[in-house]
């Protein structure tokens, strides 16, 4: 028992806090790439190739050992080029928004997925709302208040409450190559919003795919397969430079290795297991994470200053985020409750024989 719950709660929570953590440093990897040059689009395309052939490696392996799953309907594999399709403009939406603002901001709005996942889940029937449950007034709550606080973080960028020497001399470009004008903030912002709106929908529609055909590696790998197919021409006439696709062995080279094995590849494989373990709702709930780590390593890395609306707007998320956690949590338990209450008690009379009649001999065992 205890090695099962193990696999149930401590292993996805592990897993989804390293997930997190990573997916920082792709962020950060990729500012410090753009800086050096790097175009947005061709880091898009290598980074799904990168992640494709990673994934092509064991795929033999885990073929042979799925022969018992159901075949692969046309269905399914429109479900998966359709989240091929999503996850491609997710990430143009969120590279360009990260380019226009700063890792900080784009790890604060993406306390925004929690509340998007419980409002499609409700849409989709995979929550339950009861008006009258504490429970479900509370992720009511928390997603309310998660977005506006990401409407704080972008509509108002507020004083510099902290920076180092270099930042303070490079204000008007080290919180992005492109001009850190409010402008610039407000569009950055609203390119990351509709990503963090596109992640849930993602999760939704993987949900339904792993439910269907339970098999994370091969779905996965059909995914990416996917998005390259569709990366490789979009952005090749998004980025018609075609030097800008020969790339540098310094850190424009590092980021989408570690982008291609850490976030289109790893990263996309435990949400898609964590998907099929505990549902959408859990995975989102992990992202208010990152807020930490983004901002400690743009400060210490990049330079990136540090602005009061950042902080208030992260608090005002993190406050609805942990409204919607102690909700769910208080879901499941009286969930569990319910399951306890429903159980028959214990019958200590045992059935020994049946007479003639049909009748049941019983004996007592107290």
């Amino acid at each position: 028992m205890e090695r099962r719950n193990c696999w149930k709660d401590v292993v996805p929570f592990t897993a989804m806090v390293t997930v997190e953590c990573t997916n920082v440093g792709v962020q950060v990897l990729f500012k410090a790439a753009t800086e050096k040059g790097l175009s947005y689009y061709v880091f898009i395309a290598y980074s799904f190739a990168v992640s494709t052939l990673v994934l092509l490696l064991p795929l033999p392996f885990f073929i042979q050992r799925s022969r018992g799953l159901p075949p692969l309907k046309v269905n399914l594999i429109f479900k998966i080029f359709l989240l091929g399709v999503m996850g491609l403009v997710a990430q143009l939406c969120g590279y360009k928004g990260l380019q226009y603002s700063s890792p900080t901001l784009s790890s604060s709005l993406s306390n925004l997925i929690p509340a998007f996942t419980f409002i499609l889940a409700i849409f989709f029937r995979m929550e339950k709302v009861a008006l009258r449950s504490s429970s479900s007034q509370a992720k009511i709550l928390g997603s309310t208040i998660s977005i506006l606080g990401a409407l704080t973080v972008v509509l108002y960028k507020g004083p510099t409450i902290f920076s180092t020497s270099s930042s303070a001399k490079t204000t008007p470009t080290i919180d992005s190559p492109l001009g850190s004008t409010p402008q610039n903030w407000v569009l950055g912002g609203s390119l990351l919003v509709i990503e963090f709106f596109l992640v849930p929908v993602w999760y939704i529609v993987q949900t339904t795919v792993m439910k269907q055909y339970p098999a994370e590696i091969i779905v996965v790998f059909l995914y990416n397969l996917c998005g390259t197919l569709i990366s490789a021409p979009v952005c090749l006439l998004l980025e018609q430079n075609l030097s800008a696709w020969r790339i540098n062995p310094d850190v424009t080279l590092i980021s989408i290795l570690y982008s291609g094995f850490f976030s289109t590849g790893l990263s996309c494989l435990v949400h898609t297991w964590g998907l099929r373990l505990k549902g959408p709702v859990y995975i989102s709930l992990f992202k208010p994470l990152s807020i930490v780590i983004a901002t400690s390593m743009s400060v210490i890395f990049l330079g990136d200053a540090l602005h009061f609306g950042t902080v208030v707007g992260a608090v005002i998320l993190s406050i609805g985020f942990y409204a919607v956690i102690w909700g769910k949590a208080k879901e499941e338990e009286l969930s569990v409750d319910d399951i306890v209450r429903a159980q028959p008690p214990p019958d200590n009379k045992t059935p020994l024989l049946q007479n003639s009649n049909g009748g049941i001999i019983t004996h007592n065992n107290c």
